[in-house]
């Protein structure tokens, strides 16, 4: 096998890997769940190239994404499901079918009437799956993934309620919700009870991605944000203790408080 730009030789060394008699031992034991954390994961290292800037890594990271998609569908086809040009053929029949306006006779340009068009073409696809598969028709919020981020699949669920007019009306009474869930969570708390406070933490977050909505913040750009802030801060803790020849599990926690604060302040 030598490199190539060409997707078939990368659909052969695949098959040559999934081959079980003389593939690789990992390669053939694997199935669609135990791929799917590392699918989640090259989507994480894309976003993470691209937020750093840098396309020679973002070059080598879409591959690793590829890849994935090339894994999964050796293993439909090897099941008799589908193979990748069904995959190919799948996702360039949605987006001719989802752009009337640039490969139909439908002309619209405007953003809005654009993303009204594609509603509608969506919501057309779901009953029309539906009906095809004799299932019931589709839920309001039946195609947010499940396997979302818990903070973005919060702010989607409750974008998707807000269109049929399920929402707070105003920042304050989502702000008031707030304060009752975390009432609520000291409760559960106090008493100890595990359950309840699992619970009534995971109501406050959903409020508090409700804040970030209506105040048109994504959330989880938010808390990556927080993150990243948190981690440069906490690694200030760390070098201005090393200049001083020490680790962290040598210093106090008011030693650290300085040194976050130090980190805070402006200079």
């Amino acid at each position: 096998m030598t490199p190539s730009k060409d997707i078939d030789r990368l659909l052969a060394i695949m098959a040559a890997l999934r081959d079980p008699e003389t593939g690789c031992a990992w390669d053939v034991k694997q199935t669609f769940e135990t791929i799917v954390p590392f699918t989640i994961e090259e989507a994480y290292e894309v976003a993470d190239a691209v937020e750093r800037g840098d396309l020679a890594d973002l070059r080598d990271e879409l591959g690793d994404l590829l890849l994935q998609v090339v894994f999964h569908a050796r293993m439909a086809e090897e099941a008799g499901a589908f193979a990748f040009g069904d995959v190919v053929e799948a996702i360039t029949t949605k987006l001719i079918r989802r752009h009337p306006h640039v490969f139909g006779e439908r002309r619209t340009r405007s953003p809005e009437e654009i993303k009204a068009l594609w509603g509608e073409i969506k919501a057309a696809e779901k009953a029309e799956r539906a009906a095809s598969r004799g299932e019931r028709p589709a839920r309001h919020l039946d195609d947010v993934p499940r396997a979302a981020p818990a903070l973005t699949r919060a702010d989607k669920l409750t974008r998707r309620a807000a269109k049929v007019g399920f929402d707070w009306t105003c920042t304050e009474d989502v702000i008031a919700k707030i304060r009752e869930e975390l009432a609520e969570a000291e409760e559960a708390i106090a008493a100890g009870d595990r359950a309840a406070i699992a619970d009534e933490i995971g109501d406050l977050l959903f409020s508090v991605a409700n804040l970030a909505r209506h105040c048109d913040v994504d959330p989880e750009a938010a808390l990556s944000g927080t993150n990243a802030k948190f981690t440069t801060r906490f690694a200030a803790i760390e070098d201005a203790l090393a200049a001083q020849g020490r680790t962290l599990a040598e210093a106090s926690l008011d030693e650290m408080e300085r040194h976050w604060v130090a980190a805070k302040t402006p200079r």
